[in-house]
């Protein structure tokens, strides 16, 4: 196929050029990508590229796999059985500090939307004491906040409460059924539906908590060092799906998309829309990374932890934003 080839403006040419559209991402070689995530409504940017077909102009093919759980996410990509992962990013600092993988964050997505769900009977967080907190893993993300939650409400985990580990927030939906499960974070629409049996809510975790960067990509740093036009390739089509799932315009085809990918009715597919638009919570604008919401992530793990002696390193040593931020210059707005 031949380049395409864009020529500056005259007043001859006016007319044409005001028409032209900008160029994408280079080197639209086809390649297909393995893409991992959790089964939820943080997908929405690569659902709407995939509707819109952002991908596709670039050349890309993705092929989507789903996660039971963080650890076999994290030991999935450091083992190369996919390409890029989508999960709440303290999975990539405990990678790189736990496991010692070479892997990095490249971008953000979202704040979490995480609500603290409790069976009917608790009433505040110091009343699951004696009861099991129920978690996708023990020592990373949401775990870690709700440790946190209850560490300030008085709790001792392992003495007062325990953990368990039942994975992803699909999986934990159920997990208030049992009388012994007193408790949980859960976010769209996972946290809707675990209302509809019989679940409550006790707060929104930006609240209880404070700003956090939950899902973002990574990505191996040596898989992106040989595969950094795809990788950039790939962010566009993200940011670009980012775009339009915010885009007041197509707020039907978000809600289509939603009800079709997650198997929502129309009810629950609304909630989660008005939660992806939440600032702060939901998406950030361009799915963009959130340095004082992961200056908390690395804190949280520093406290809960006691990572780092107990103080939070430099941000820098996890992420490198420079593929995101190539692609957000060849995006299209």
């Amino acid at each position: 196929m031949m380049p395409r080839v864009f020529l500056a403006c005259s007043a001859l040419l006016l007319g044409a050029c005001a028409s032209t559209p900008p160029p994408v991402a280079p080197a639209n070689d086809p390649a297909t990508l393995k893409v991992n995530v959790f089964r939820g409504a943080s997908n929405i940017p690569i659902y709407m590229a995939q509707e819109k077909g952002y991908f596709a102009r670039r050349g890309l093919t993705l092929e989507m796999q789903f996660t039971p759980n963080s650890d076999a996410q994290r030991q999935g990509l450091a083992a190369g059985r996919f390409d890029i992962a989508h999960a709440a990013v303290d999975n990539a600092v405990a990678m790189i500090e736990v496991a010692k993988a070479d892997a990095v964050i490249v971008s953000g997505g979202e704040g979490g939307m995480n609500e603290l769900l409790v069976r009917p009977e608790i009433n505040r967080p110091g009343d699951i004491r004696g009861r099991s907190y129920v978690v996708d893993a023990p020592n990373t993300a949401y775990a870690l906040m709700g440790r946190k939650i209850f560490k300030q409400a008085g709790l001792v985990v392992g003495q007062d409460y325990k953990l368990d580990p039942l994975g992803g927030s699909e999986a934990r939906t159920n997990g208030l059924n049992v009388p012994e499960r007193a408790a949980t974070l859960l976010n769209p629409p996972w946290n809707f539906l675990a209302r509809d049996k019989g679940a409550k809510s006790l707060g929104r975790t930006i609240d209880l908590y404070g700003p956090y960067q939950a899902t973002g990509a990574f990505v191996m740093r040596p898989w992106a060092a040989r595969n950094a036009p795809v990788l950039e390739r790939y962010l566009a089509a993200y940011i670009e799906g980012c775009r339009a799932a915010q885009d007041p315009a197509q707020r039907e085809t978000v809600l289509k998309v939603l009800q079709r990918e997650l198997k929502l009715s129309e009810r629950i597919a609304g909630l989660t829309y008005v939660e992806l638009m939440t600032p702060g919570s939901g998406l950030s604008k361009d799915c963009a990374f959130d340095m004082k919401g992961f200056q908390n992530v690395l804190a949280l793990r520093a406290e809960i932890e006691g990572q780092w002696g107990g103080q939070a390193p430099d941000p820098g040593r996890f992420i490198d934003l420079s593929y995101y931020e190539r692609a957000r210059g060849h995006a299209r707005p």
